[in-house]
């Protein structure tokens, strides 16, 4: 099979032709019908993310067919449409999974960096880390709900119900969740690179309130703020922007360092939260909620074999919603 792998961080991904994986008992072997491109993908491509020692392929936001099943998997049958996230493992047994946060486990396997990914034809999943979808759904479409949507969500969720809401970073993750808080009554204020024209008229397409650069302050005080953007400077900025009691959540895995500021932007118990990983429960409800919204996903299609070519305009900001890779279609060999 052929597959686009991070060989050196900071290098383009290799092609490579891989043999298709082997199932264990729990898993699934998927064969890929689409793949989205994560900034995730970004950060374990250019090394800002631990190397794990080996190439690896990218990739966790993967819908695909069902081909093989593991002896011990009675969820999925072959010809089932599956969604492959981020998380690819957690063991169930400490602290944190015992606590409904499997998202911290400190055992957790993740799809695209400690596991092989979906920049690939195949992929083997644990079954039980796997989302069924229904049949006949749009893959490109549905591809960027398995983590832009997902981790969105999360961290729509810390914010609280928040009448104004702020996003900052309105890629594949902002213009999704935008969507959701739309459908939920609250009001959405867009924050992108300064002077992106194009990505304000794309947020403003969306119905939010206001639209402008990350440098300007909004024309009302936030109830909260999400930060999409990996851009620390960004966290004071959005601290200034949110009232008192006012909630600033960190969505991403990797941001630059936060720079000092004064006391007085935190003071008024104003709160600073990160959101890490998601779980299983976060995925069952999203996935319950996007089609009642319902969530139109913005999309950009690229070859496999373009794979460096999208990371690219992901990097540079060139891209309106998300990009997502499509394999070529093939057998089992």
């Amino acid at each position: 099979m052929r597959a686009m792998a991070v060989e050196i961080p900071g290098q383009p991904l290799a092609q490579r032709d891989r043999p298709v994986p082997e199932v264990g008992p729990d898993d699934v072997l998927v064969r890929v019908l689409a793949c989205g491109v994560c900034r995730t993908d970004l950060h374990v491509a250019d090394g800002d993310l631990a190397f794990p020692g080996r190439p690896v392929v990218p990739g966790h936001e993967i819908v695909g067919e069902v081909v093989r099943c593991g002896a011990r998997v009675s969820r999925f049958r072959p010809g089932d449409l599956a969604g492959v996230a981020w998380l690819g493992f957690a063991c169930g047994e400490c602290r944190y999974c015992r606590s409904g946060r499997e998202n911290l486990c400190p055992s957790a396997r993740y799809t695209g960096w400690s596991r092989d990914g979906g920049y690939a034809e195949y992929t083997v999943a644990d079954a039980r880390f796997a989302f069924p979808l229904p049949a006949g759904a749009d893959p490109a479409r549905t591809a960027p709900l398995l983590c832009a949507g997902l981790i969105g969500y999360r961290a729509w969720r810390m914010a609280g119900e928040a009448p104004r809401l702020g996003i900052y970073g309105f890629g594949a993750a902002g213009h999704i969740v935008a969507q959701v808080a739309r459908f939920a009554g609250q009001q959405v204020y867009a924050f992108t690179r300064p002077g992106d024209g194009a990505a304000q008229e794309f947020a403003r397409s969306l119905g939010v309130t206001w639209a402008g650069g990350s440098d300007e302050a909004p024309p009302e005080r936030l109830e909260a703020a999400i930060l999409f953007a990996p851009v620390g400077a960004l966290v004071p900025a959005a601290l200034s922007a949110v009232a008192p009691g006012g909630t600033v959540v960190c969505a991403g895995i990797h941001m630059s360092d936060i720079p000092s500021f004064p006391y007085a932007l935190l003071w008024g118990e104003r709160v600073v939260r990160s959101v890490a990983n998601l779980t299983r429960a976060d995925g069952d409800a999203f996935l319950a909620l996007a089609p009642k919204v319902p969530i139109r996903c913005e999309v950009t299609r690229f070859a496999l074999e373009e794979a460096n070519t999208a990371l690219d305009r992901l990097r540079s900001g060139r891209l309106e919603g998300a990009a997502v890779l499509l394999p070529p279609r093939s057998a089992v060999r």
